[in-house]
């Protein structure tokens, strides 16, 4: 056999030993990621339910998904274990601030901030409400249309009916 008729083959073998070693790392991260759940951490199930671990053992985990209810998952059944800040974004819609935790270096920017606050407190407030002369004019008028049709109509007290 020539070097042309098995070059083929050889590609081929090769292109198959790469693809099992890039899916047994894929294997081994996620062995890795399943191995590292400690109770308290928040996780997404393959199905896409998000809850939090309350036990561990070593083939299943047991979940909170809510006040009262705890389910029992297949270890392999855990897509992700997610960080606290990803979780409580997900779960919660707590978002987590991080220029809320910078102090300032010095009282001044303290200060500033209440300036223009006082500022716009001093000024005269403004009605944003929409106002329009036509609709005024128009009003007394379909008032008064209204009281005479009432007058003109015949009242009725509680035994009357027009059903005949």
């Amino acid at each position: 056999m020539s070097l042309v008729t098995l070059l083929p083959f050889i590609v081929l073998i090769g292109a198959m030993f790469l693809m099992t070693r890039s899916a047994k790392k894929k294997q081994q991260q996620a062995a890795d990621m399943r191995n590292q759940m400690q109770p308290g951490s928040g996780v997404r199930t393959i199905g896409g339910m998000y809850a939090t671990v309350k036990e561990v053992n070593d083939d299943t985990v047991l979940l909170d998904a809510g006040p009262g209810v705890d389910l029992l998952f297949a270890k392999n059944a855990i897509g992700a274990v997610l960080s606290d800040d990803e979780y409580n974004r997900i779960v919660h819609g707590v978002e987590h601030d991080l220029k809320a935790d910078v102090v300032p270096d010095d009282a001044s920017s303290l200060t500033e901030a209440d300036e223009p606050a006082a500022a716009a407190s001093d000024e005269k407030s403004v009605d944003l409400g929409k106002k329009d002369e036509t609709d005024k004019t128009e009003e007394p008028s379909e008032a008064v249309a209204a009281e005479a049709k009432t007058e003109d109509a015949p009242k009725k007290t509680e035994g009357d009916s027009d059903a005949k």
